[in-house]
């Protein structure tokens, strides 16, 4: 690969149709390689007969929390949930389960829906809306909508509410989907979310009533404490009934302590089993009493206060500093990588310490991610707050940001080696690191990168929120750009521009101008991708101006490049060609011939723009040689499908429709699910322009099916192009 010189990169594209729609082209490319195998079809001649590849599937989500092992005392409840299906499958059920903390909603809801498992073919989501989390604030319902409908396998959503809740709901029509909206916390939050299709299933849990969601039809699930009968017999299977049957009066004085919350009973039963020689009276006592902890206030629930600090008081000095430590980092669900930094352990201790918090029923066990394998755990919230409490009395400022920073540093040491297996001639700027203490990460191909990027995307953010709250400015801004093959293939428009946001600003406070540099080309690509041109020819104007100050020609290049594009997907076509012309000559002397080729791509799709399609072929072809030259196979590719466009236009049909299916075959190649779409459709237009209009309703449908997957926004273009045909 050609190496890229300077700081910057930008980002490439452009609609290549002639005379017709200006049509945004979100695909990113520059300097950050979509990298893959140069394929080149060849002997494709006349009318194109082949077979494209299968249209994606949809996928299906499967993210319900596994049914507790000890759930009982519940049958009225379950007795009464079950009773409201009844409307089901002829219309949606929206049921609210509230109760105080601790009481067991999350329990009553998974074992609900687990049961009903079968009935929910198309579908079953869960997500965590962190409505009473200790920290952090709770899950704005966008967040929530983009990882339903990356559920769902679109890889590239609209940024705003409104397109996301729309979308979610044409997605979901029809489809049996089960939906559990976990500790809600307003009406506000959870009406965004609802599919509203017939036969779908939302259960919301939360400490309120919600009664709002009334108006939204919903059924409501009131949820006491357990009877002292059903807390004693929670008690029993977590500890054996002989115990229990040896000393009936203290297992029913430590129900009662536990004022009927499954969490403190499970807390209390885990310190006992690990003690079976202890007498219940001995837990009894320790629940009486406050052990010098009783100040801690944890959500106002002194059962559950009780209980964890009497488990608190029986840990290892190594242990009850694990629960500390794990109470306080910036993640809500951590693996043990995880849980090694934040320790400042090896693995195997990590390990240990999760296994044996764990076991005491401090931390829950989620399983493996479905997508990475690593294990998950994560605290109820009530007991994050208790052991974030006992860190705050207990560790001094500088202990916990120590723990703070060694998470944070692992996030941006595995974000850096995905960045650098997936956009190796982004992978330019340096990394400050203040842990020396380095772990493998647990991927060891750009497959497995971009699947671990996928999953730790909400944790991602949240590692940068709380360092720019902290004021580590370079681990924002460094955080930021290494996340960038996140935004260049996932397109989480929301995350990419507010993580530019932040990281522009903390390069600013750093006085970094390489990385003020990199945020403003990369945001300023964001912005531009997702519609605020103005925005983006701002940012990098200043880009510009900085490198224009610094002599730096090859910087001044990237982002005058930028400049040129925001205009061109802005319809200014005059004034994009004049910066891709100044563009081009600083890359030319530069001897940057990548990312001359780029530009002199674009200078063919201003040409095609025009309408002058005869003029393009000349940018084009020389784009598309060096591009195969330096073998940037998806760049190649779409200098490719431009100059199919421009032979089009000139008349060479036959010539157009050979490289379109040889385009086609490399886009397949580099795994761009969207330019195939673009390719087909090129094919439509092109049997349009031919009068081939049943053959070019054909390309269109099957350009259709691949931005079913990737793009809301072409997806209603092209439904809107079938319809008018149609007519």
């Amino acid at each position: 690969m050609e190496p890229v010189p300077g700081s910057g990169h930008t980002a490439e594209g452009g609609r290549g149709g002639l005379r017709g729609p200006n049509i945004q082209d979100n695909t990113v490319s520059g300097d950050a390689t979509l990298s893959g195998p140069v394929v080149q079809a060849h002997g494709i001649h006349g009318g194109v007969h082949f077979h494209t590849a299968p249209e994606p599937a949809v996928a299906t989500a499967r993210q319900l929390l596994p049914a507790p092992p000890y759930f009982l005392g519940r049958e009225s409840e379950l007795g009464s949930l079950r009773e409201m299906t009844g409307r089901l499958p002829t219309a949606p059920l929206l049921a609210v389960i509230s109760g105080p903390a601790g009481v067991g909603k999350t329990a009553l809801a998974s074992s609900w829906l687990r049961g009903m498992g079968e009935q929910f073919p198309d579908g079953q989501f869960y997500a965590d809306l962190r409505g009473h989390s200790a920290t952090g604030s709770p899950a704005p319902p966008a967040e929530i909508l983009a990882q339903f409908l990356r559920a769902l396998g679109l890889t590239q959503v609209p940024q705003g509410l409104g397109e996301l809740a729309a979308l979610w709901r044409t997605r979901t029509a029809g489809r049996r989907i089960a939906v559990m909206l976990d500790n809600a916390v307003s009406a506000g939050q959870v009406r965004p979310l609802l599919p509203g299709t017939e036969g779908s299933l939302v259960a919301v849990t939360s400490r309120f009533r919600l009664a709002g969601l009334a108006v939204d039809g919903a059924v409501f699930q009131q949820l006491g404490v357990l009877d002292t009968e059903d807390t004693v017999e929670l008690l029993s299977r977590r500890i054996g009934s002989d115990r229990v049957s040896r000393e009936p009066e203290a297992a029913r004085e430590v129900a009662a302590l536990c004022a009927g919350l499954p969490l403190a009973v499970c807390v209390a039963a885990a310190r006992m089993a690990v003690r079976p020689r202890q007498p219940l009276a001995a837990m009894a006592l320790a629940l009486g009493g406050d052990g010098g902890l009783d100040t801690l206030k944890v959500e106002g629930e002194p059962a559950v206060r009780a209980a964890l600090d009497a488990s608190y008081r029986l840990l290892e000095p190594d242990l009850a500093l694990g629960y500390r430590q794990l109470g306080i980092i910036p993640v809500s669900v951590f693996s043990v990588r995880v849980a090694a930094a934040a320790c400042g352990a090896d693995p195997v201790e990590a390990d240990r310490i999760v296994d044996a918090l764990a076991e005491v029923n401090l931390l829950e066990d989620l399983g493996p991610d479905p997508v990475t394998g690593l294990d998950r755990f994560r605290f109820h919230d009530l007991v994050r707050a208790h052991a974030g409490a006992l860190a705050e009395a207990d560790e001094s400022p500088e202990d916990r940001r120590r723990t703070v920073r060694r998470v944070v540093d692992l996030y941006l040491r595995t974000a850096t080696a995905a960045e650098a297996l997936l956009s190796p001639s982004h992978r330019t700027l340096r990394r400050d690191y203040a842990c020396d203490r380095e772990q493998p990460p647990p991927f060891g191909d750009a497959t497995g990168a971009l699947e671990w990027l996928d999953a730790e995307r909400t944790h991602l953010m949240a590692v940068l929120r709380r360092a720019a709250g902290l004021g580590w400015d370079a681990a924002v801004w460094q955080l930021a750009d290494a996340m960038w093959p996140l935004f260049l293939r996932l397109r989480p428009y929301d995350l990419w521009i507010e993580a530019h946001e932040a990281g522009l600003a903390a390069a600013r406070r750093a006085g970094d101008p390489q990385g003020e540099s990199r945020m403003l080309t990369s945001g300023g690509t964001g912005l531009r991708n997702v519609g605020r041109h103005d925005d983006a020819v701002a940012w990098f104007t200043r880009a510009a101006e900085a490198a224009l100050r610094d002599q730096d020609s090859v910087a001044e290049a990237q982002a005058l490049h930028g400049v040129g594009q925001s205009h061109r997907l802005a319809g200014r076509l005059t004034e994009a060609r004049s910066f891709f012309v100044r563009a081009l000559a600083l890359r030319e002397a530069a001897g940057y011939r990548r990312g001359a080729a780029l530009t002199e791509l674009c200078l063919g799709d201003v040409d095609l723009a025009e309408g002058n399609p005869e003029r393009a072929i000349g940018p084009l072809s020389r784009a598309r040689a060096v591009l195969l030259d330096v073998r940037d196979a998806y760049d190649a590719a779409r200098a490719l499908a431009h100059l199919a466009r421009a032979h089009a236009g000139a008349g060479d049909y036959a010539l157009a429709a050979e490289e379109l299916g040889r385009a086609l075959v490399e886009f397949e190649a580099t795994g761009s699910v969207h330019w195939q779409g673009r390719v087909l459709e090129m094919l439509g237009e092109t049997a349009a322009e031919r009068g081939e209009g049943a053959e070019a309703r054909g390309w269109y449908e099957q350009s259709l099916a691949r931005y079913a997957s990737v793009s809301a926004d072409d997806v209603r273009r092209l439904e809107d192009r079938l319809g008018e045909a149609a007519r």
